[in-house]
């Protein structure tokens, strides 16, 4: 019995310490500046291709269950301890606290050091644009049109095309704008686990950081699939940053040859085209721009939104929103939320950059 006892005890030291030695390497990877990138560049690839392999074999999303039956466990376990195994309370919530932590460690290690990398500009190798009203207004016009002009009426997109497009798609930029390229030819999107309940809160979809899985809630309408598909798909190669990550659903789907998934990426981008209108623009000069949009698409927009606040609870939603707010800015995301509309800042940004290039290359 003593020599069980002293074996366990060793166990559980060799346990600890092993724990505290990768806890001080993810503190160390977010705290030294440049480790981040070589996480990103070089560890990452590695970890996601191989974890996404793993969790691709199974038909379900493999994280959302870990997550639920972690948060069980962590509730339940002090009270097992503690009336099961006749041990002291502080036994039972010392050995869930223990379990947060690797839970900690191993959300860092897989996926969630990617909030430790250089920024989008870094990584692209141009300088974030200081726009004025001048440039979102010639922005927005442009966009409205190609908008108008990317409208089909019909949403189908068979699954095998949206990952071969994505895919694609994904390739062509990943050497020009900061993204890995796809791990495998074939990404497995899953449905999430929980869609209910996703939209009571107004998610759409999730990356799976402990086993590098991204998930589409089931609900999603067919316009908006692609773009929301494109968009985790971009966290599970590695970006963190929403708005980041709305840039290259945008990029990927409007450059796409399927009328579908293109329309799908302008769709996207009209919240927040509309958002920043509306705070950049007069009355007159937001009705305008309103009104050359097409109704079809306009009609569109407003089914997308009701469908979603028909589903939204306030309570669960109001929650939600503020644990994310805070996890976002404690993952040095200062904007919280803000960030997804970042996306035409970057937007605006690289076609000025592209147009400086264009002007340097001219012949004489």
């Amino acid at each position: 019995m003593f020599q069980k006892k002293k074996s366990h005890t060793t166990v559980r030291l060799v346990r600890l310490f092993l724990l505290a030695i990768l806890l001080v390497a993810v503190i160390l990877l977010q705290a030294v500046p440049g480790w981040g990138d070589v996480y990103a560049q070089c560890i990452y690839p590695i970890i996601g291709k191989q974890l996404s392999g793993l969790s691709g074999l199974v038909p379900f999303a493999v994280g959302d269950l870990f997550i639920a039956l972690s948060l069980v466990g962590v509730v339940a376990w002090p009270f097992y301890v503690r009336f099961h195994q006749k041990r002291r309370w502080c036994a039972g919530l010392a050995g869930s606290a223990e379990y947060l932590v690797w839970v900690y460690v191993w959300f860092y290690l897989a996926w969630g050091l990617k909030y430790s990398q250089s920024d989008f500009y870094h990584r692209a190798g141009i300088s974030p644009a200081q726009y004025t009203e001048e440039d979102f207004h010639a922005f927005a016009r442009h966009y409205i049109n190609r908008l108008n002009a990317s409208y089909t009426p019909s949403m189908l997109v068979s699954p095998d095309t949206l990952c071969q497009e994505a895919v694609k798609g994904y390739k062509q930029i990943a050497p020009r704008w900061g993204v890995h390229a796809p791990f495998n030819s074939h990404p497995k999107v899953k449905t999430m686990l929980f869609s209910r309940l996703a939209s009571m809160v107004g998610v759409k979809g999730s990356m799976g950081p402990f086993f590098c899985e991204f998930t589409v809630n089931g609900d999603v309408p067919l316009s908006e699939y692609p773009a929301t598909y494109t968009h985790e798909l971009a966290h599970l190669l590695g970006i963190s940053n929403e708005g980041e990550a709305n840039f290259y659903a945008y990029v990927v789907c409007t450059r796409s040859s399927h009328k579908a998934i293109r329309f799908s990426g302008y769709l996207s981008l009209l919240p927040h085209v509309l958002n920043n209108a509306y705070r950049l623009m007069t009355p007159e000069e937001y009705a305008v721009l309103c009104q050359d949009i097409r109704p079809e698409i306009l009609r569109l927009a407003r089914q997308n939104q009701e469908f979603w606040l028909s589903k939204y609870n306030r309570y669960i939603g109001e929650a939600q929103s503020r644990l994310y707010e805070l996890y976002l800015k404690g993952n040095r995301i200062a904007e919280g939320q803000k960030s997804y509309s970042q996306v035409i800042g970057l937007l605006i940004s690289c076609e000025k950059a592209q147009k400086s290039f264009n002007r340097l290359n001219q012949p004489s």
